[in-house]
């Protein structure tokens, strides 16, 4: 080997800092979990509860109509927003207005089908594209509430404001839908303990952590952390979500057993958090690698079953549980 191609290796390898827990797969690893995945040619010649709980490598469009009508308890959906981006293998166009409306269309239609009357469908965007998801989305289901996320990871700009806020669509199918609201409130430290004529606590206790209520959920959440390096969630997926984020939407619209399928489910947070709090899942994302991820992911989560910011079945607010 020479010496310039020695040094083209060393630079093309990418060092982990020290602390760098980002989840990736070795070259041994791809065939191992690639024979977990279901590929498209499988997915359609199966049985539809032989595809519960698996990863499936398909194109939505090709396989969507596979899943029978009223099967899907809850749909979380984070598709491409309308930019130009590229995930790992595959890329998507920004493209006009209209154009992304019409795709929007595409799919939307058969998502409705698949759900339940009592079931739910939260959809992910960012502010170009929240108004077009739900002029779209609103022909189809009734509108619930829009989450407002902080999104605190990311440069500044140095001609706008920082781009910090993401927002996600709560529609239901019917008026008769699951919710949850004691499943997601939020432990939140108090810092005016007051106390009755008596002198006991109002909404309050004390724990060795110190003095705490739990709050009802609003729908502004600034408690999300996005999954960085020394987070061992933490993919090199481009717009990965945070499990904590996505157990909110799972603990709020489901109950244990139920059925809930990701149409987009990149490197599997929707799966593996879903299989973290014991619900059933399907995850349908055309790139074989992120397939591959999510079920490396998968199989940790069997014996991890932790979510950052989510214990004793409480949400605490951030930086004030201490373990």
């Amino acid at each position: 080997m020479s010496h310039k191609n020695t040094d083209d290796k060393k630079n093309n390898e990418k060092t982990k800092a020290p602390n760098n827990r980002t989840l990736q797969l070795s070259k041994e690893e791809e065939p191992y979990y690639q024979k977990k995945t279901v590929s498209q040619n499988q997915a359609l010649k199966a049985d539809f509860k032989e595809l519960i709980n698996k990863t499936i490598n398909a194109d939505l469009f090709e396989f969507i109509e596979k899943i029978p009508s009223e099967s899907i308890d809850l749909v979380i959906a984070d598709p491409p927003y309308n930019l130009t981006k590229s995930f790992n293998s595959s890329s998507f166009k920004r493209t006009n207005d209209e154009e992304y409306e019409n795709w929007l269309h595409s799919w939307l239609n058969q998502i409705k089908r698949i759900m339940k009357e009592n079931a739910s469908v939260y959809i992910c965007c960012d502010w170009q594209s929240s108004p077009l998801i739900y002029n779209c989305a609103k022909d189809y289901f009734i509108p619930q509430n829009r989450i407002t996320w902080e999104r605190e990871k990311g440069r500044g700009a140095k001609t706008n404001w920082k781009n910090s806020l993401e927002d996600i669509y709560f529609f239901t199918k019917s008026k008769n839908y699951k919710f949850n609201i004691e499943s997601v409130k939020i432990k939140k430290r108090v810092i005016a303990p007051y106390v009755d004529e008596k002198g006991n606590p109002k909404d309050w206790d004390t724990l060795p952590e110190g003095k705490f209520r739990l709050t009802h959920p609003s729908n502004f959440w600034g408690d999300i952390t996005i999954p960085f390096w020394s987070m061992p969630e933490n993919t090199d997926h481009p717009t990965q979500k945070s499990e904590k984020l996505v157990a909110k939407l799972i603990l709020a619209s489901s109950d244990e057993n139920d059925l809930i399928l990701d149409p987009f489910s990149g490197s599997g947070t929707t799966l593996v958090t879903a299989k973290k709090l014991r619900r059933r899942f399907i995850g349908i994302e055309k790139d074989l690698m992120y397939c591959c991820l999510t079920e490396k992911r998968l199989e940790l989560a069997e014996k991890d079953k932790s979510i950052q910011g989510y214990h004793d079945n409480v949400f605490w607010e951030r930086n004030s549980l201490v373990k």
